[in-house]
């Protein structure tokens, strides 16, 4: 079933197949022989079914064009453009041939003898006995082997959060070493492992500022190449002096914070929401594997080549990171000049607005239920990962009687399994979204699995009787706490797309501080109670998170 005509070379939208009608920016077609329109011209097409296909003479009221068999196609090779209206004079001379493009246009097959042509300039038609309308957008075709250009955006920012949590980690291990070689006590130790969230703290809200005015890319590459700078300098301003290290760990605090918001921005930008929860759930991932590789490999390191080689080694990496991302990533799909365009055109569709960020309206934000939600649910989440992440250790050599080496290698246990259920939590929650649940339904789903689980599980510790069965209970603690990443932190991006940057920088801080607080609050506990206080009062701020969220977050944009 076809349109056997030659239009003009203007640009022509997509044709759909047989029995629908299409709508062009210059003509809308019913290709089973509905009234036809170009261009301010009536055009009368005729049918007739002979040899199983439709036939149709197209005529104006100048002249019969011509009358054709074929069918419609948008995906066929292109062999010629047919540029005027009027059918200029065309030979073999005029056939354009262009490989490996994708256009929308209309094919129609043809033979010589089909064809009645009256008052027309037209003294040949040759070559291959096909006419092609094209879209004047020519398109690449993907091979199938390539990443679309969003998903490179993910693993560049999986790959710079890797990074960031194996240059913050290092420290934990090599602290060891180092304290032996400089004669640090403990409360030294203390203090030296604290002053990294001394320059945390600050960059985050300040890090979502400068992202949504300038643009993730910078702010991240910066955020990078701050830090890996900080940890290849850490051995240097460790033999200088002390305050020299304190500083230099504060210095890599403030790389690392912008870190999180930057990513948020860019994403805001590249990922459409039906696929935001698996996209963010990849680079969160990103971080615990960023764990276990730093935990796993920094012994390995300081034992072969002391403890300096962890810092050296860790930091230089992130020159490697900063080469690609400057070659492959843009701030916005609005600024690659190489993406195609049906990438662009799936990611633009989205509902993120494109206008720059010039001011923040910090009253009108703080003014929104949703944000308090997200701030007040991020610290209640944070208390209990925070807690279970930092005091683990002890718990596993002071209640289950593990060694310090048994303790370390569990210690592993929990990034792999959040890696693990980040992944799965995102996968479910762009399903649910796929098959038209609302996002204030999913993000309420996830991150209620997020606060529940935990709170299950941690009330089950004191019930189990074997180290085993604590272990698990542990594990499956984290497991569902890594939903939350398809819940909380999927929706900054949902509630305010122009301002995710500054909502995650706002609320980590609540988590940051969470972390802090919690942390201290945990050995205050220990000194006049039990693990089973720490673990109930994690609960208690679990309960309140899923409450406040339920009642207050939603996944519309309240912001823009």
């Amino acid at each position: 079933m076809a349109i056997g005509s030659v239009i003009s070379n203007r640009n022509f939208g997509s044709f759909i197949g047989s029995g629908r009608l299409c709508q062009t920016n210059q003509a809308v077609v019913h290709n089973k022989g509905e009234r036809l329109h170009l261009q301010g011209e009536k055009v009368l097409p005729k049918f007739k079914y002979c040899k199983g296909q439709w036939c149709q003479s197209i005529i104006t009221k100048q002249r019969v064009i011509g009358r054709c068999k074929g069918y419609l196609s948008s995906n066929c090779s292109f062999r010629s453009f047919i540029q005027s209206r009027k059918l200029d004079k065309l030979d073999n001379r005029q056939y354009q041939k262009s490989e490996n493009v994708k256009v929308n246009r209309i094919r129609a097959d043809y033979k010589p003898e089909d064809i009645d042509i009256t008052e027309t300039e037209v003294d040949s038609l040759t070559g291959s006995g096909e006419a092609v309308l094209a879209d004047a957008n020519v398109r690449k075709v993907s091979a199938w082997w390539e990443i679309p250009k969003r998903w490179v955006i993910v693993l560049l920012c999986f790959s710079a959060f890797l990074l960031c949590n194996m240059d913050r980690v290092n420290m934990s291990i090599a602290i060891l070493p180092m304290s032996q070689e400089f004669n640090w006590n403990s409360a030294t130790v203390g203090l030296i492992q604290s002053s990294f969230f001394w320059g945390y703290l600050l960059t985050q809200i300040l890090g979502g500022i400068w992202a949504d005015k300038i643009g993730g890319k910078r702010v991240l590459g910066f955020g990078v190449i701050w830090w890996s700078v900080a940890t290849v300098l850490t051995p240097i301003a460790a033999k200088i002096s002390l305050p020299f290290l304190l500083v230099m760990r504060a210095f890599m605090g403030i790389g690392e914070g912008v870190a999180m918001p930057a990513m948020n921005n860019i994403l805001s930008k590249w990922i459409p929401v039906s696929e935001r929860s698996r996209a963010l759930s990849l680079v969160y991932s990103g971080m615990y594997l960023g764990s276990v590789t730093g935990l796993a490999v920094s012994p390995i390191l300081i034992q072969k080549f002391k403890w300096p080689s962890v810092f050296y080694s860790f930091g230089s990496l992130g020159s490697i990171w900063f080469a690609l991302w400057l070659n492959k990533a843009y701030s916005s799909p609005k600024e690659d000049p190489r993406l195609s365009a049906e990438e662009k055109e799936l990611i633009m569709g989205g509902n993120v607005s494109k206008e720059p960020v010039t001011v923040i309206p910090w009253k009108l934000i703080l003014s929104k239920p949703a944000v308090w939600a997200l701030i007040i649910s991020h610290f209640c989440h944070n208390w209990g990962t925070f807690i279970l992440l930092t005091w683990m250790p002890t718990y596993y050599n002071q209640v289950l009687k593990f060694n310090l080496t048994e303790s370390g290698l569990l210690c592993v246990l929990p990034w792999l399994t959040m890696a693990i259920f980040a992944n799965i939590g995102g996968w479910i929650a762009d399903t649910l979204v796929s098959k038209g649940y609302s996002i204030t339904t999913v993000r309420k789903i996830m991150q209620s699995i997020g606060f529940l689980g935990p709170a299950f599980f941690l009330t089950q510790l004191s019930h189990v009787k074997t180290p085993a069965m604590a272990v698990l209970c542990m594990a499956c603690s984290q497991g569902s706490d890594a939903f939350s990443q398809s819940g909380l932190y999927s929706n900054h991006q949902d509630i305010g797309p122009r301002y995710s940057g500054v909502l995650l920088g706002m609320s980590n801080t609540a988590g940051v501080l969470a972390g802090v607080f919690g942390t201290a609050a945990t050995g205050y506990i220990l000194q006049r109670g039990s693990w089973d206080d720490v673990f109930k009062v994690a609960v208690v701020l679990y309960i309140i998170g899923t409450v406040v969220w339920n009642l207050f977050s939603t996944g519309e944009k309240v912001l823009d």
